[in-house]
């Protein structure tokens, strides 16, 4: 077929849709790494920590979704444009700008923050999937690690992309939990619209956990890695430094792409939270630890069809999360040492990068076969998370507003100082946690 009868094809094509489905197609394919990046943030840890949040303090804790909503939108979209416009990631940049002993000490730990995480999500994925169909936890976990690597390094990057955007669906599953839980919505809106806050160490660090769970450092990295790796892959795109014309437009679709995914994020997240603050916390089951048991326990509450789609949520935002995971780890570690990185690259042209990734994986495995209990570490992961958010974020603030980094597209105005207060809110939020716990 030539290349001119191709092209009529595709005029005709799109003259049979309709205009209305052409531009939600469109709209659909601008969506990625934020989409992704707001979707992974919903991983099995998280829905622990959302429901051991709404276990433990009931409704009057859904006020931190909206308050974190602005703020994380604000802090991936910058994340999403210091990658576009470098063609670089966050390490990527830090190295050649700033201290190589400040990355490493960041990057070291990310590394061991993530791989914790990977650890306690595969630990959760396989106690759900024991609930829904039984056998030996420890098989899955191997099964589901196993996956998550071959899948991230023999994948055509493309078609890889496309498989965790549509992993993405599995989180309206809890959607589904929270139509079938007995929510009194008044006390709900009330909870998310007027802060209610008790000044104790275990809020405090709740609290805390909420915002390093939401506002996560491998968040940031991953955002930025994948911007500059969609744009690597386009032969028609160059970092905006060299292409200053495509700006206007490339800065629309980020701001599109983050909006959604933090917005989808927090939805699902308040879904958690009040789902589990209408049956565990009405029932008075407020020693939730993980995704499982909140799984487990809703089945005496809210049936056995709760239960199974609360299990099937976790399996699902698993297989998105992990990827997520040790991707940001091999790209904060391969960029900071200028190694060749991405996942569109062959394993032969980055086998260092790739090496990464697999090792970060390889560890979250064997760390369900020690004495270490990782869904218990867990917890205090998000916490670590949390105070490490905290540097990270004011390196990177500092970083968009460097001429030398960012050329003329240096960030300023409401978005600037939105990542500033979201950067304070942080910091406050740890300081009050530890002000809570020692005094």
């Amino acid at each position: 077929m030539t290349v001119q009868a191709k092209a009529e094809l595709d005029k005709a094509d799109l003259k049979i849709q309709p205009p209305e489905t052409s531009r939600f197609r469109g709209f659909l394919d601008t969506l990625g790494p934020g989409l992704i990046t707001g979707a992974s943030d919903d991983d099995p840890s998280g829905i622990g920590t959302y429901s051991q949040a709404g276990a433990q303090l009931g409704y009057g804790i859904g006020w931190t979704m909206l308050l974190t909503f602005p703020l994380m939108a604000a802090i991936q979209e910058i994340s999403g444009r210091v990658g576009r416009v470098t063609g670089r990631g966050i390490a990527g940049n830090v190295c050649r700008h700033y201290s190589g002993k400040l990355l490493g000490v960041v990057v070291a730990l990310l590394f061991i923050a993530n791989t914790i995480n990977i650890a306690a999500d595969l630990g959760a994925m396989a106690d759900a999937t024991k609930l829904l169909i039984g056998g030996p936890g420890m098989f899955y976990v191997v099964g589901f690690g196993v996956i998550s690597i071959v899948a991230q390094i023999f994948f055509d990057y493309k078609r890889y992309v496309a498989v965790l955007k549509w992993l993405t669906l599995c989180l309206f599953a809890y959607v589904g939990a929270l139509a079938v839980a007995n929510v009194s919505w008044g006390e709900a809106l009330i909870g998310v619209l007027v802060p209610k806050l008790t000044f104790s160490g275990d809020t405090l660090t709740t609290i805390v956990a909420i915002l390093g769970t939401t506002i996560s450092p491998y968040l940031f990295f991953w955002q930025a890695s994948q911007e500059a790796e969609d744009q690597r892959v386009d032969p028609d795109k160059q970092p905006l430094t060299k292409a200053p014309q495509d700006s206007k437009g490339e800065f629309q679709r980020i701001r599109a792409d983050t909006i959604v995914g933090m917005a989808f994020s927090n939805l699902i997240a308040l879904s958690i939270i009040v789902t589990a603050a209408a049956t565990l916390h009405a029932a008075g089951k407020t020693d939730i630890q993980t995704s499982a048991q909140a799984a487990e326990a809703l089945k005496p509450i809210a049936g056995a069809f709760a239960e199974v789609i609360f299990a099937l949520g976790i399996v699902g935002t698993g297989l998105l999360a992990i990827p997520v995971l040790a991707g940001s780890a091999a790209y904060a570690v391969g960029e900071g040492r200028r190694w060749p990185v991405g996942l569109a690259r062959k394993p032969k042209e980055a086998a260092a990068f790739y090496a990464v990734l697999a090792l970060s994986a390889v560890i979250g495995i064997a760390l369900n076969f020690t004495p270490i209990n990782p869904i218990s570490a867990l917890y205090w992961s998000a916490v670590i998370n949390g105070v490490l958010a905290v540097p990270v974020m004011v390196l990177l603030m500092i970083m968009a507003r460097r001429k030398e980094v960012m050329q003329r597209f240096v960030i300023g105005g409401p978005l600037l100082w939105l990542g500033w207060l979201a950067t304070a809110a942080m910091a406050l939020s740890v300081v009050a946690m530890v002000v809570g716990i020692f005094v």
